[in-house]
């Protein structure tokens, strides 16, 4: 019996272990993700975007950081310091989406200044598409906050499909044409291969199951699912009129 306990504690620990690496590998891919589109754009002094841009910036990378600590904690063994500070997290998260949701009706609307209107309105599907499945995950993680094994996978799958605006930056960054940052917003495709970037973590994730519990846990198999579903239903949906419409009230709602 001491044995088996043994052997579980170390599946815990080793558990931790696992999840505090890949928070770090969500912090690198945050910060390095958006450096050519954002942070150099910024060091270099000519990159003047609105201020609601630089708002969301900071509420994104404070909840990846936020991940990180809380991840931190549990593996240092201070749960009662990471449910201390659960509140704080809701409330972090809560107006981190309120941010996405200003910034992508801001975006629509100068692009629309500049002529890119329906371009913009098309490629806001995959914000808003993917917003319903990360509220849903989060919302859920905080349901199981008294099952840590569901919990902290739900949290997980949030965070790669958070990661895919970052992915994305890279691949404009290598494989965009000079100046297209500039121009009009890309067609809704394009989200897919960052999608499924972001969907080899799970992946990884999913294997290190499979070696330390014998099969991936569900959270996994069906949050995965949920965060390549919304990815594909943004590209159908995208240019129906039923979701250019849809953009068009979501974009009079500023004004």
């Amino acid at each position: 019996m001491e044995a088996i306990a043994a052997n579980g504690s170390d599946v815990r620990s080793d558990s931790r272990r696992f999840h505090l690496w890949m928070a770090g590998v969500f912090i690198l891919i945050a910060f390095g993700g958006f450096t050519p589109s954002y942070w150099a754009r910024l060091a270099s002094g000519g990159f003047h975007p609105p201020p609601i841009m630089h708002i969301h910036g900071i509420l994104l990378f404070s909840w990846v950081v936020f991940y990180f600590l809380q991840t931190a904690w549990v593996a240092a063994g201070r749960t009662p310091t990471h449910r201390a500070w659960g509140l704080a997290g809701i409330a972090l998260f809560s107006v981190m989406i309120c941010s996405i949701i200003v910034l992508r009706v801001t975006l629509i609307r100068l692009d629309d200044a500049r002529g890119f209107g329906d371009a913009s309105r098309r490629f806001s599907a995959v914000a808003f598409c993917a917003l319903p499945v990360m509220i849903g995950l989060f919302a859920l993680a905080i349901a199981n906050v008294r099952k840590p094994d569901v919990h902290k996978r739900l949290m997980f799958v949030l965070m790669t499909g958070l990661m895919i605006p970052a992915i994305a930056r890279v691949f404009i960054a290598v494989l965009a044409p000079p100046g297209a940052q500039d121009g009009a917003p890309p067609p809704a495709w394009v989200s897919i291969p960052p999608g499924l970037v972001a969907y080899v973590l799970i992946v990884a994730a999913m294997l290190y199951d499979w070696r330390t519990r014998g099969r991936p846990h569900k959270v996994y198999v069906y949050g995965g699912l949920a965060v390549v579903s919304a990815n594909i239903a943004a590209v159908l949906i995208s240019g129906t009129p039923a979701w250019m419409n849809t953009a068009k009230f979501l974009q009079s709602l500023g004004g």
